[in-house]
């Protein structure tokens, strides 16, 4: 038993020894495995290096860090109206970005940014293991990892590219500044709706400039990086709300705000730009007016060089003018019949699946300003509900059913019924309600310049720039209807008239030779005739028998050459008698330069938009200096115009713009309506000393507005509610007198054509005299015959 155990215990020393040294071996190779594979890996890591170096893009440019900068609109008071470009962007230096909203976008993007060197290991770690342990995703790029990213790479997730971004990282690390890299970073970065950098996602978010937001505000901005699509506030008004709460947290976490201040910031409600806000200003006509002008000058350079344009638009009198032809159309098209939703969606009854068809429907029906779309949940002749695109569920009762009352009628035709999953629109009523409305069909220009130079103070083109780009002051070229009759009168001024002649309002017949078309029997408006008439009264109740018989008197080649002294084209206004009561053609911009020779005593000023570009950092470019009145941009005599001008002061305190002085109660409007056949175009055209402005309206494919309307019934209250703005606070401007006039028995006479002074050019006949005919100049007649001339002119 001895020498077994003696054998046994000896037996047991080799295989312990022999396991001792198979570990060793074991541990030996595992060790040199892993010396082997980091010596590869480092081999492999190191030629990469030396291989991708050299490759990697120049990165000096940043060092002047230039981005594309959009081409930028400005009414005269410096509020943004327009902004042409693929980006967004307002380059904004390091130095002026508040320290709130630099605290924000560290808190929510890289905290340790100014202690690591471009690559934080300390938050890969981190990341790392929160993506492994399944925890809620996190990233470790840094803002510089970011800048090289955004600038030079694509976002593809490949390891050579991730190689090439901590590469360039470090180069940028080296190569600049915290300071430079932050900056650009908060101006580089794409942050949704077209924005890139903050100072631009704020006026896109916010409509305010960077250095006014809250800390509510700069939470929400700086949350969007991670995400501008699906954090965006407009798209997802709930992912961008609980992306901004944990910027806020985290801006807390490091000290940056206090619990208060973010306890305060959780609560605030933010108010996101939108379309129908009543604070903005619309202006897209006049910008798009100017991006032509300036793309003519500049090319494709016009959307990077960062120009800014400051134009003469006055933001009260664009907004006036905005909300006088939008109210004005609006008012025209609640008198006519209701045309029906402008279609239908089924509605599913599962909740999410509803939702989806209603975004679907509605992403084709965008709202225009303040008319928006909305799809009917249920409807009744007292209520209709409908939702709109962002949610929101409103009740429609009361008066603001009766715009489309026909449509809720138990027997109206399917196409035009209001019932469930039709798509409506929605306005608001004087009264702050919702109304039922259509959209119109109707269009409308305004235009208003200041007649002492012509600066352009508003242009509203249309009634909405995002259905209608078409801009009717500049391109749409209609009949003015008797709103032309002052520029025949003005031209008979010459030729012996007076405000005094009688003219007989008879009924006339031309033939196709005189008319240069068909046989014509012209008619006045309503079909009656008033027989011998003074000029004055004429044109206050817009005889068109008394136009016409002046026009022949004068002769319609001579009236034809007088017109363009307006800027009236010659080619637009063939030499027959229909141009006489405005069968031509003119646009509203056209009538604002007319009408402005009457408003500033004779001369002819050119309207102008642009009055200062500058670069993006406001250097002047160019300045143009307003054009001072001179004797050499007169364009007919200044006692003309004093005529003129108290001829058409009747019209507005007696005649068809009568309306305009019961608004004002003030002497110094002036005006002149115009409704052509058919009321097809209804105008109205006038002044005050200081403002010049002209209403049109009428439809894109010329029909009838209907039978009673006239510029006095549409297109002269959006003056009169335009002017309210325009002129209040202007003082009253006397009518100066000027040479060469006279005040005789209450009427205004030149002085060589005076009573007691010879007679003058004849100014009426009972039957028209072609005027090959006429003498040019006025006829030295004796007592007897011109007695005689007047007795028969008086027939």
């Amino acid at each position: 038993m001895a020498d077994r155990s003696h054998i046994s215990e000896h037996a047991d020393k080799p295989v312990s020894r022999s396991w001792r040294s198979w570990l060793l071996r074991v541990v030996f190779w595992f060790t040199g495995l892993i010396l082997a594979g980091a010596l590869g890996v480092s081999f492999v890591v190191l030629t990469a290096l030396a291989v991708a170096y050299p490759n990697l893009p120049d990165i000096s440019e940043l060092q002047d860090y230039r981005p594309k900068l959009p081409l930028r609109v400005f009414s005269s008071e410096g509020i943004l109206i327009g902004e042409f470009g693929e980006e967004r962007r307002e380059f904004t230096p390091i130095s002026t970005i508040p320290k709130l909203m630099k605290d924000a976008v560290l808190a929510a993007e890289d905290a340790r940014f100014y202690d690591h060197n471009g690559v934080d290991f300390k938050s890969m770690v981190r990341a790392g293991y929160a993506n492994l342990n399944r925890l809620k995703s996190q990233g470790a790029s840094t803002i510089t990892m970011q800048v090289a990213r955004n600038a030079y790479l694509t976002s593809e997730k490949t390891i050579t590219r991730k190689v090439y971004e901590v590469l360039l990282t470090f180069k940028l690390e080296q190569l600049l500044s915290k300071d430079q890299i932050f900056e650009i970073y908060l101006n580089q970065v794409f942050l949704g709706k077209r924005a890139y950098g903050f100072a631009a996602a704020s006026e896109a978010y916010f409509a305010k400039p960077l250095t006014d937001i809250s800390i509510a505000q700069a939470a929400m901005l700086a949350g969007l990086p991670k995400a501008p699509g699906a954090n965006n506030p407009v798209n997802n008004s709930a992912r961008a709300r609980e992306r901004q709460l944990y910027v806020i947290d985290r801006m807390q976490e490091n000290g940056f705000i206090t619990p208060e201040q973010a306890a305060q910031a959780r609560q605030e409600e933010l108010h996101l730009r939108d379309a129908p806000n009543p604070v903005r200003l619309h202006a897209e006509y006049v910008a798009e007016a100017v991006r032509q002008l300036i793309y003519a000058q500049y090319g494709d350079a016009t959307y990077a060089r960062g120009l800014k344009v400051y134009t003469s638009i006055s933001a009260d009198d664009q907004s006036a003018a905005y909300r006088a032809l939008r109210d004005g159309i609006m008012g025209y098209e609640r008198s006519q019949t209701y045309r029906g939703p402008e279609g239908f969606v089924a509605l599913p009854d599962d909740p999410k699946a509803r939702t989806d068809a209603i975004d679907d429907a509605l992403a084709a029906h965008p709202d225009y300003g303040d008319l928006i779309a909305a799809v009917v949940l249920a409807a009744s002749a007292r209520e209709v509900i409908a939702v709109r695109a962002n949610g929101e569920t409103l009740h429609v009762i009361g008066d603001g059913l009766r715009p489309a009352q026909s449509g809720l009628a138990d027997k109206a035709p399917r196409n035009i019924m209001i019932r469930r999953g039709a798509i409506v629109r929605l306005a608001k009523t004087p009264k702050d309600l919702w109304g039922l409305a259509q959209l119109p069909e109707v269009e409308g220009a305004f235009v208003a310049m200041d007649p002492r130079d012509g600066a352009i103070k508003a242009m509203v083109g249309g009634f909405d720039f995002n259905r209608n780009k078409f801009n009717h002051v500049t391109q749409a070229w209609r009949q003015p209807g008797s709103s032309f009759k002052p520029f025949i009168y003005s031209a008979a001024l010459e030729k012996g008239f007076t405000p005094a002649t009688v003219v007989n309002d008879a009924p006339l017949y031309f033939d196709a030779a005189t008319t240069g078309g068909q046989p014509w029997a012209p008619k006045n408006y309503g079909g009656t005739f008033s027989g011998p008439v003074p000029l004055r009264t004429a044109l206050m109740k817009s005889i068109n028998m008394v136009t016409l018989r002046v026009a022949q008197s004068i002769g319609i080649r001579y009236a034809q050459d007088w017109i363009t002294n307006f800027g009236f084209d010659r080619d637009k206004h063939p030499a027959y008698l229909p141009m006489a009561i405005g069968a031509g053609a003119v646009t509203p911009m056209q009538m604002a330069t007319a009408y402005s020779v009457f408003a500033n005593g004779g001369y002819r000023v050119n309207p102008y938009l642009i009055t200062r570009i500058t670069d993006h950092k406001d250097k002047i470019l160019v300045e143009p200096q307003p054009p001072l009145l001179n004797e050499t941009m007169r364009v007919i005599p200044q006692r003309n115009a004093f005529i003129m001008d108290t001829l058409l002061q009747s019209v507005v305190r007696g005649g068809t713009g009568a309306k305009a002085y019961q608004a004002f109660k003030r002497d110094d409007i002036y005006g002149k309506t115009g409704t052509t056949n058919d009321s097809i175009d209804t105008w109205f055209a006038g002044f005050q000393p200081t403002m010049t402005a002209i209403a049109w309206m009428g439809y894109d494919t010329p029909r009838s507005l209907g039978d009673k309307e006239t510029g006095s019934s549409l297109s002269l209250p959006i003056w009169i509610s335009f002017m309210e703005t325009a002129i209040k606070g202007v003082p009253v401007a006397e009518l100066q007198v000027p040479e060469g006039v006279v005040h005789v028995g209450g009427e205004w006479y030149y002085d060589d054509y005076a009573p007691g002074t010879g007679l003058g050019y004849p100014g009426g006949m009972s039957e028209p005299t072609p005027a090959e005919a006429e003498p040019s100049t006025r006829p030295d007649l004796s007592s007897d015959e011109r007695n005689r001339i007047l007795d028969m002119f008086r027939n």
